[in-house]
């Protein structure tokens, strides 16, 4: 399955698993929760799902990867306890304890959760000595004499042996005690995922043109060459960064994160084409109507590569601003559900108080991804700004607050019209130039799949965005057009044709 999937197969395992009868006692007993065991290749997500589920489902996360201990930091150190046996004292071995069970009662008192996962990575990888120990943990839920408390949820992943030499498989004995969930490299799930990440809109452009250079493992004469979707993400957020900068990406940087010398070349010719295709078409200027009839033509007989980046292009600057809008609304509505507080009869140094002990709670608790984080801690700097300004205003509070609160509707009011006119805009350019396309299709089918864009167009009507939804997104179309896409991308296996920059 993919990785999309084997997170959902995830958040409903443990929620099964937490869930309680009556009388407060588990559905299914600690000894029918059978630990959730997930094998695939290396770099797809495995780490970062658990890290996901545990925040959307509220509960703690203790991460190890196994392959750093030993026998001794697993079970626990040895030592000499007396012990009275028939009235006889005896001295016997005790252990001390685990220094994985010591974490997960460290996160329980850090957070006050009592429940959540523990995740053990590269299970498949122990050292001989620790394989018996494992075994037991699978089994039983103990380290050596201690056992993980009630609540918590073991989650494995691992990786085939093809991908690394020290993987022991697992026996039969095992693997009947396990939820074997077998995940797989998958672009379409990966592509979705990207979408809502904000990954660089030079690599979702690239990856339409080269899907096969999505995930690439092989083994060559200088060792193992490979791609994979964290080191995508990961060169990702790096292009970002080196754009604010104002430093430059080459093939030596790019090879860094693509360990494939040909795709990490391909990659880089590839994003000077997309440097000099957003300066040469200035898209900028496109998403405000300042294109001439030369732009159009120019684009009409450009190949098909071109073509399909500019709409890739368009459709990245559409995405921030779809995020943008979001984040306003978002902030507009955290603001305004505490302003209303105010005419209800709350002060504003209570409610800053009061949130300001609630962020405090989360933080400790690990709850909020960070765009959460972002948009509390932006209404707290607001009503923090609000508190000051008031204090030189001769309104009321209530009156006062809400002549500040008309700055911010005023500003969401902006970022909507600015997206509603581009997008206006973009149809427009993209009609003029292809008609009906499949770069149309194209261009539609990421609106289709980015939860930005979908956000927005739920509540905002945009005529062609709906006649061009309903007209071209048929499933014989778009099988065509990927059909046609991918006859494109084995004539161009080699390398990109690098024509414009002669």
């Amino acid at each position: 399955m993919d990785i999309k999937r084997a997170k959902k197969e995830m958040k409903d395992s443990l929620e099964a698993y937490l869930a309680k009868d009556a009388y407060g006692d588990y559905k299914i007993p600690a000894i029918r929760q059978r630990p959730i065991l997930l094998m695939g290749p290396p770099g797809i997500g495995k780490t970062q799902i658990m890290e996901q589920v545990a925040k959307e489902c509220r509960v703690n996360l203790v991460s190890y990867t196994i392959t750093h201990h030993t026998r001794q930091s697993a079970v626990g150190l040895p030592f000499i306890r007396e012990r009275v046996y028939a009235g006889k004292t005896c001295s016997v071995t005790d252990y001390t304890m685990s220094e994985i069970l010591a974490s997960v009662y460290e996160k329980i008192e850090q957070t006050g959760k009592a429940e959540g996962i523990l995740f053990i990575d590269e299970i498949n990888c122990v050292s001989e000595t620790l394989a018996p120990t494992m075994l037991q943990f699978l089994q039983c839920k103990t380290f050596g004499n201690q056992k993980l408390p009630e609540g918590w949820v073991i989650a494995a992943a691992g990786n085939p042996p093809e991908y690394n030499k020290s993987v022991r498989e697992f026996d039969v004995v095992t693997l009947d005690r396990v939820k074997w969930i077998e995940v797989e490299e998958n672009y379409p799930a990966w592509k979705e995922y990207a979408h809502q990440a904000g990954i660089h809109p030079a690599i979702l452009a690239y990856l339409e043109l080269r899907k096969n250079y999505f995930y690439v493992v092989e083994t060559t004469v200088d060792g193992k060459a490979f791609v994979t979707a964290r080191g995508w993400e990961d060169l990702s957020q790096l292009l970002f960064v080196y754009e604010d900068l104002g430093k430059k990406v080459d093939v030596q940087v790019i090879r860094q994160y693509l360990q494939h010398e040909k795709i990490a070349k391909d990659f880089a010719a590839y994003l000077e084409l997309y440097a000099k295709y957003k300066k040469d078409y200035g898209l900028e200027k496109v998403l405000e109507g300042g294109y001439g009839k030369e732009t159009i033509e120019k684009l009409k007989y450009a190949p098909f590569d071109e073509r399909l980046s500019i709409v890739n292009l368009l459709y990245g600057k559409m995405e921030e601003w779809f995020r943008r809008y979001k984040e306003q609304m978002d902030y507009v509505t955290e603001l305004h559900k505490e302003l209303r507080r105010c005419k209800e009869g709350s002060s504003l140094c209570q409610i800053l108080e009061e949130r300001e002990q609630w962020l405090k709670k989360q933080t400790r608790e690990e709850a909020l991804f960070p765009e959460e984080r972002h948009l509390h801690r932006r209404v707290q700097d607001r009503l923090e700004d609000m508190q000051r300004m008031k204090s030189g205003s001769d309104l009321p509070e209530p009156d006062s607050v809400k002549a500040f609160f008309q700055k911010d509707l005023l500003q969401l009011e902006k970022i909507e019209e600015t997206v509603q006119r581009s997008l206006d805009t973009a149809f427009d350019f993209l009609e003029e130039a292809f008609g009906d396309s499949q770069e149309m299709v194209v261009f539609v089918t990421s609106l289709n799949s980015g939860s930005y864009s979908l956000y927005y167009l739920k509540d905002h009507l945009c005529e062609k965005y709906f006649l061009y939804n309903k007209k071209l997104l048929t499933e014989e179309q778009h099988q065509t057009i990927m059909e046609e896409i991918k006859d494109l991308e084995g004539e161009k296996e080699d390398e990109f044709t690098i024509h414009t920059l002669s």
